[in-house]
This record gives structure tokens, sequence and C-alpha cells, in this order.
């Protein structure tokens, strides 16, 4: 088991990437802490890892609160010992218009949220780590040079979550602490039932794609299970490219 006897804290664990991460680092033999906004999504997630023999804790949390996740993140190290894995995967709330269309607000909420948020959670998981000169922070997103019209501030979103992964690699690597990025170029099953025009965005995300298929959850997950581990000690100051080749870096 990778992550036997470790602590992972997942953000967002109530949507379907940010579960898919808890219950892989749960298989995985880690004690999971789940945050999110929404208490019963998070018990489902729980329910899931429980029933398949696994430990989760849930907690309602909005990462944009600073008090809210320092005290919950207190109150993980002081439960559970320690603090290995904080994985943020929050959505960022973008407006997709063109440029020229969006307002102000819906163009940078993206930007703000994706900023504020992983800046929290990250501090208030390296206070900790910094403390046993040993951690992995992984977020989800990741830049990359193309980009396509009408994404609003959602990409550029992306691109400013590679600085701050730069920024904090930088100025944690010294503690021991690894800072990693997951990019996936899109994971259609992700995207709800029902979401208008599901079917031809599921079918434009693989046909971007080199191998004929996207990544799905269980990807997502067993990727992120191995980033946080051990055996991926050399990993840091980088994003991992699970999109299949329709991000070409």
């Amino acid at each position: 088991m990778l992550l036997r006897e470790k602590a992972a804290v997942v953000y967002g664990a109530g949507g379907s990437i940010g579960g898919a991460a808890a219950r892989a680092f749960a298989r995985e033999g880690a004690r999971v802490f789940l945050a999110g906004r929404t208490a019963a999504s998070l018990e489902s997630v729980a329910g899931d890892i429980r029933g398949a023999g696994g430990t989760a804790d849930t907690a309602v949390v909005d990462a944009l609160d600073e008090a809210a996740v320092d005290d919950f993140v207190d109150s993980v190290a002081a439960r559970a010992g320690r603090i290995d894995v904080s994985f943020n995967a929050i959505g960022v709330g973008d407006v997709q218009q063109p440029l020229m269309e969006i307002s102000v607000a819906d163009f940078l909420q993206p930007i703000t949220h994706a900023m504020h948020s992983q800046f929290l959670t990250t501090r208030a998981a390296a206070r900790h780590m910094t403390a046993r000169g040993s951690g992995v922070i992984l977020a989800f997103g990741g830049g990359g040079t193309q980009t396509m019209p009408g994404l609003g501030g959602f990409k550029i979103a992306l691109d400013a979550l590679e600085g701050l992964r730069r920024q904090w690699a930088v100025e944690l690597g010294p503690h021991g602490i690894r800072v990693v990025t997951l990019k996936s170029g899109g994971v259609p099953e992700s995207i709800p039932d029902g979401f208008p025009g599901k079917e031809e965005i599921t079918e434009s995300l693989v046909m971007e794609t080199q191998l004929g298929r996207a990544a799905t959850l269980a990807d997502v997950g067993d990727v992120a299970a191995f980033v946080a581990s051990d055996r991926a000690r050399t990993l840091t100051a980088t994003d991992v490219n699970i999109s299949c080749g329709a991000i070409v870096d």
C-alpha cells in the first residue's frame, strides 16, 4: 500500500476529482480527511471509503475562509499526529465567456478563488509539514501553452496556479516538502449527467488526445496516489501530465 499510515487532507472531496483522489488515497492505506462545503456529498464519499475498509473523516470547510482552513488543519494534525498529503481539488467558480463580453468580476473570479484557496490550504499544511521535514502538496489544474477562445479567466487561473506552485516548491523544498500539480486536459466523467452538450464535449476532449481516450476518474486517483507516495520522492516543482497527449509539453 503506497500510503500506509499516512494522513491525507482532500479539499473539494465531495466533487468528482477530489472524491476520486480520496478513494485512491484510502485504498492505498491513508487515513483521509475530507473537506468541502456540502456535508451530504462528503458523507457519500466517506461511506464508499468506509465500505471498502478504509478510514475517512469529514468536515464542512470553506477553503476560502482563512480561519476555517487553519482550524481544520490544526484539528487534523492533532487527531492524526501528522499531515503527509494536502490535495486541493476545489472548483474555481469560473464563468466562461469571450474576454470582450465577460464582466471584470466574472473574469477575476476563478483567478482570485484559485489563488486564495490554494495559498491558504498550502500554507496551513506546510506549517505542520515543515516541523516533520516531509510532506506533499498536490493541486489539480495545470497550465500550458494551449488555450482556446471563450474561457474567460479559467485558463489564466490555471496558469497562475502553476506560478504559485513554483513559488511554494522553491520555498518548501528545503524543508523536505514536495509540490506538484496534476493536469488532465479534461476528465469526461467529471461532467455532470444532464449537462448541456456533455456528449459533444466528451467527444471533443477525446479527439484532442493522442491516445484516443481521455483520463478517467480512476486515472486521476491512481496518479494522485502515486505522486503522493514515497515512490515519487524525486517529483517536485513540476506538473504531471495525465492528458493522454491532449496537452503537449
